[in-house]
């Protein structure tokens, strides 16, 4: 049989007669394609989504010429309206910073309980503080100032060199161990103390946290010929030596037998930076002020 098919006839035609094939549902012609008895219907472009595309080409053309848009290289155009977000950031960072300034200046001079008894100065230079001892302290000390292997407790009543604010530029200012100027604080070896020595010292200094140390053990004799000077009678610390106390149990570096030990055997030797090269007066008095509170508020 000769094929009858028109190469000429219209899409969804009849590929023998060449009439058009119309669906009896909706009316639009069929393509031709058919799957299974399918048909594809010949629907026109969406005049809506035509509309969208019109009005997305046009929002580009205007953004191309009013908005930064274009790089050219190490820089971008600008656009007709000169829009530059950097610059925008600057002026919105300097605006804040303007604000800041204002109320941070007062701490310049350190009057702390003039400070600390302004609330509206507190209500906006806390939040701040709050940010300075994050970004700066956090790191070692714990975001709410409960210290860590190695890093002493800032949220309790027990300070190495004392927990009022003045004390407390001052340290941050110095650091410890740090500098030449920096406060220092060391714990010297024991090493020759014979074992047995040490670890009835270690046993002895273990128990006080709890107050069950024998005070008539060797430990104590030992703790009284060695250590008394500098941790104080009965282990509560040596305000300006740097000395912690050992009844606390977040002592810096643990309070174990087996921590003990080693403390004795090798020493410790802790560092804090000096803050001096990094903050201002003004933000080393207000971090002071904040760390002060760290203990009130301590659950």
């Amino acid at each position: 049989m000769a094929d009858t098919t028109d190469p000429h006839a219209l899409p969804g035609a009849d590929p023998h007669t060449g009439n058009r094939r119309i669906d009896p549902v909706t009316g639009y012609d069929t393509t031709g394609h058919d799957w299974g008895g399918i048909q594809e219907l010949n629907t026109p472009f969406p005049r809506l989504a035509a509309i969208a595309l019109l009005l997305t080409f046009l929002y580009s053309v205007v953004a191309w010429v009013l908005l930064p848009a274009w790089p050219t290289g190490r820089d971008y155009t600008r656009g007709l309206l000169g829009l530059d977000q950097g610059r925008m950031a600057r002026d919105g960072y300097q605006a804040v910073d303007a604000v800041r300034q204002g109320w941070l200046s007062r701490f310049a001079q350190p009057d702390f309980a003039a400070l600390a008894a302004d609330d509206l100065l507190m209500a906006q230079a806390m939040p701040a503080a709050a940010r300075l001892f994050a970004d700066n302290c956090a790191a070692c000390h714990g975001t709410s100032g409960k210290g860590g292997p190695g890093f002493p407790a800032l949220n309790d009543a027990d300070w190495l060199w004392g927990g009022d604010p003045e004390t407390l530029a001052e340290t941050i200012t110095l650091g410890i161990n740090a500098t030449d100027d920096s406060r220092l604080a060391e714990m010297p070896v024991f090493d020759w103390l014979a074992p047995a020595d040490r670890q009835a010292l270690a046993a002895y200094v273990s128990a006080l946290p709890s107050g069950t140390a024998p005070g008539d053990s060797p430990g104590a004799a030992l703790f009284a010929e060695n250590c008394a000077a500098c941790h104080g009678d009965g282990g509560t610390g040596g305000l300006l030596a740097g000395a912690p106390s050992l009844t606390d149990r977040s002592a810096i570096y643990g309070q174990d037998e087996a921590t003990i030990l080693t403390t004795l055997r090798h020493g410790r030797r802790g560092v804090m930076p000096a803050w001096s090269q990094r903050l201002s007066p003004a933000q080393i008095n207000l971090l002071a002020l904040y760390v002060s509170t760290l203990p009130q508020a301590k659950p």
